[in-house]
């Protein structure tokens, strides 16, 4: 697959090469995209170019009315409305210091304009914003961008996973994860015995290394202590992984990659820091190793680039850091087309893990399992539903329309509405209400 200056279609019909022209690039400057078709010079790079059509879905246009910034004790949720009245609701993983750039200048891009056109809304709210490229900057288009699928699902009367390609899956694998290198490695390994008795899980993953640390462990020995007594306490046939988080450099990173080869650990993550990707590739190359990386990356072209040159095998955005779904299932795509496998980044649980199992479940190269944190025992919640649970090592996938997230709705009423963002410019509020 090649990113470079190309014709994106090629008729004698200028009506027709209008039509089919994104929405951002034919509405926003209507003179320049006639001026580029007339040459013959408009492209989209593969990475950009549509991959849904949610107008065949929807036949009429949803007027994005408000984006309002809601929450509940240390819950934060995104709801849209409609002109029409329609809603979308969507949980958010952290927010606190994102809350300036929401409501600034993402929320305002999509006031007035129809949902329809999420796809492109995206990456017209990245050009308008593109210096602020980031996870600051991209979760809180990833939320916006939920909550306005969980509108559209609602209105066609479909699941997200029905919008974004139709359902693979009925229920998705999971790996356990959630290590914080506080414990010793006795005891990091006892807990995923534990998890593995109670979920059926039949893969883990373990934080390894001391965090963007020059090589240093939590303690010294740990990370060997730990990846061997997990092999030999968890048995042969768990898929084990293990995540540096950029703890080591090139030297160290083989050294630490060809322990774990010997123990039959399936894939090596981030063994390098995240940025310095000739490091990461050379340590790749040393190796037989699976390695996946990528869930600090929000650049599409960088994930083709990275899935190009084997800096990795495995692709690892964020659903949230990456700025959504629909730019998950472009990595997907990137991935895809180069006989590779996706498995994003995932801290979350409960309601907003519902992206997770949506994303699995439409995407092909998705497999073979999806990251879940686990440290507690599975309690089911009161307000909302279903409750998530992993059973024999899976979680069922919601089949309602939406995101699939159903909340109570008395768990709202009281709810504190810190913004509201919509024609007339909105403004901060601390009041409350459903």
């Amino acid at each position: 697959m090649k990113f470079t200056r190309r014709e994106w279609l090629k008729t004698s019909a200028s009506a027709a090469l209008l039509a089919a022209l994104p929405s951002w690039l034919y509405a926003e400057n209507k003179e320049t995209a006639k001026l580029l078709l007339e040459e013959g010079t408009p492209f989209l790079r593969d990475f950009e170019e549509p991959l849904f059509n949610l107008h065949s879905r929807i036949s009429t246009p949803v007027i994005i009315e408000s984006v309002e910034l809601l929450k509940k004790g240390s819950y934060y949720f995104v709801r849209t409305r409609s002109t029409d009245g329609a809603v979308g609701i969507t949980g958010t993983k952290q927010m606190n210091d994102f809350v300036p750039i929401f409501q600034n200048l993402v929320a305002p891009h999509f006031i007035g304009k129809d949902a329809r056109d999420i796809e492109s809304l995206v990456d017209s709210v990245y050009r308008a914003n593109y210096k602020l490229a980031g996870i600051p900057f991209w979760s809180p288009v990833a939320y916006i961008e939920q909550s306005l699928l969980d509108m559209l699902g609602k209105i066609a009367n479909k699941p997200v996973y029905e919008l974004l390609g139709g359902k693979l899956r009925d229920e998705i694998p999971v790996y356990l994860s959630g290590s914080d290198r506080i414990l010793t490695a006795e005891e990091e390994v006892e807990i995923y015995v534990r998890g593995i008795a109670e979920t059926g899980a039949k893969a883990v993953k373990f934080k390894i290394g001391g965090r963007m640390s020059r090589n240093l462990d939590t303690y010294e020995g740990r990370t060997e202590t730990l990846v061997k007594l997990a092999r030999k306490k968890l048995g042969d046939e768990i898929f084990l992984a293990a995540d540096a988080n950029g703890s080591y450099d090139v030297k160290k990173g083989i050294e630490i990659g060809k322990l774990l080869e010997s123990l039959n650990y399936k894939f090596f993550e981030e063994p390098c820091p995240w940025e310095n990707l000739s490091e990461t590739q050379a340590v790749a190359n040393a190796l037989k190793i699976t390695i996946s990386a990528g869930e600090q990356d929000s650049s599409l072209w960088r994930f083709g680039w990275m899935l190009q040159n084997g800096v990795m095998q495995i692709a690892q955005p964020d659903i949230n850091y990456n700025g959504g779904l629909i730019r998950a299932k472009r990595v997907a795509a990137i991935a895809q087309k180069l006989g590779k496998t996706i498995v994003p980044h995932n801290t979350q649980t409960g309601h907003v893990s519902v992206n997770i199992l949506q994303f699995a479940a439409c995407t092909p190269n998705a497999m073979p399992y999806m990251e879940y944190p686990w440290r507690k025992p599975q309690v089911a919640p009161t307000w909302y539903k279903p409750d998530f649970k992993i059973v024999d090592g899976k979680i069922k996938v919601p089949k309602t329309p939406g995101m699939g997230l159903e909340i109570d709705p008395d768990f709202l009423k009281d709810v504190t509405v810190i913004f509201k963002t919509d024609k007339s410019g909105g403004g901060k509020s601390s009041g409350s209400g459903s």
